[in-house]
């Protein structure tokens, strides 16, 4: 099978094209040929090696696995014969067992595994495009920040894969939503119900006076020292981004501080299956409700995928960019 491969770290032109071993599943595994996959900033940052904290779960001095790759959907080709929840034919969408692998053709994975069914009126991109946004947004919103209805909130990096999906979950818990984001991203994120949206270029909300409950940054670009001002007296600044400060801001706000304000990282990835499956159920009926909508910027062959990581390495990428490694029913 063609697999996107890299065996050591660096720029986009580390990833190279090969056929490799194409996997068969074991008796409790399911072999699923890839329709889409994304490149995620997760893909980018494990690709470039810079990143101490990224290393450690990719491999110090290179790679421990060879294909990136964290969201997928396709079609089940086989089951393994312990198999009795799904059957060949079935599509299916979700995340890699392992935080890799999604870049190939073909994946297996354990029948309990990151994924459900994919509905008809989902297509094979836009259920490709849910994964990693939506189990990374909707944990630290509903479980880290404890959203509620009325809370104002604000959304940083609110175009992007995450954060488009933040502000449609904020949304639907009842929150009153700010999306920060750039110029050229403002009308997208006021489509997606943000109630207000900052010009990042033009103001710096920790000057504006606005008070907030909960503070998202989906995109690693401020910390809890630039924010706190601006969070309410018991708020919570949420970070995706692991970085050396932020460990010793959650430990001192959560057991320590005694202002009421908070600091967290939640580490989404390591969550069960089970956790990620019932997720990927609430964001699906959503979908299925038009309360929720994935949201795609660009779409590359597999055989450009080096391209697609050089245009997410620019940082300005709108929510997903997809890959289409089988285009089959023109992606429905």
């Amino acid at each position: 099978m063609k697999a996107v491969t890299y065996y050591k770290f660096g720029s986009p032109d580390v990833l190279k094209i090969k056929e490799v071993e194409k996997p068969e599943p074991k008796e409790n595994e399911i072999l699923v040929k890839i329709c889409n996959t994304t490149v995620s900033a997760v893909d980018s940052i494990f690709r470039k090696g810079d990143n101490f904290f990224a290393r450690l779960a990719t491999g110090i001095f290179k790679p421990r696995a060879s294909i990136l790759g964290t969201e997928f959907s396709g079609m089940v080709e086989e089951v393994g014969t312990n198999v009795k929840l799904l059957k060949k034919g079935d599509k299916v969408f979700g995340s890699s067992a392992n935080g890799n692998g999604a870049h190939a053709e073909y994946i297996c994975l354990p029948e309990d595994g990151p994924f459900v069914i994919k509905p008809d009126d989902i297509t094979y991109e836009e259920a490709a495009a849910i994964p990693y946004g939506a189990l990374t947004a909707l944990p630290f919103l509903r479980d880290s920040g404890k959203i509620n209805s009325g809370q104002k909130v604000l959304i940083i990096g609110a175009s992007g894969s995450v954060g488009t999906f933040a502000v449609q979950f904020a949304k639907h818990f009842g929150a009153e939503v700010t999306g920060l984001c750039s110029s050229s991203n403002v009308e997208l994120v006021k489509s997606l119900g943000a109630d207000k949206v900052i010009d990042y270029t033009k103001e710096d909300f920790t000057k504006n006076g606005e008070i907030y409950d909960i503070i998202f940054d989906t995109v690693g670009k401020t910390s809890y020292s630039a924010c706190k001002k601006s969070l309410s007296k018991y708020g919570t600044y949420l970070t995706a981004y692991l970085y050396v400060s932020i460990l010793f801001q959650m430990l001192w706000t959560t057991k320590i501080s005694k202002n009421g304000k908070k600091a967290i990282i939640a580490f989404t990835g390591l969550r069960t299956f089970q956790d990620k499956v019932r997720d990927l159920h609430f964001t699906k009926e959503l979908f299925e409700k038009g309360i929720i909508k994935p949201v795609i910027d660009k779409k590359y062959p597999l055989e450009e995928i080096i391209e697609a990581h050089r245009y997410v390495d620019k940082g300005h990428k709108k929510g997903n960019v997809i890959i289409i490694i089988d285009n089959r029913e023109n992606g429905s």
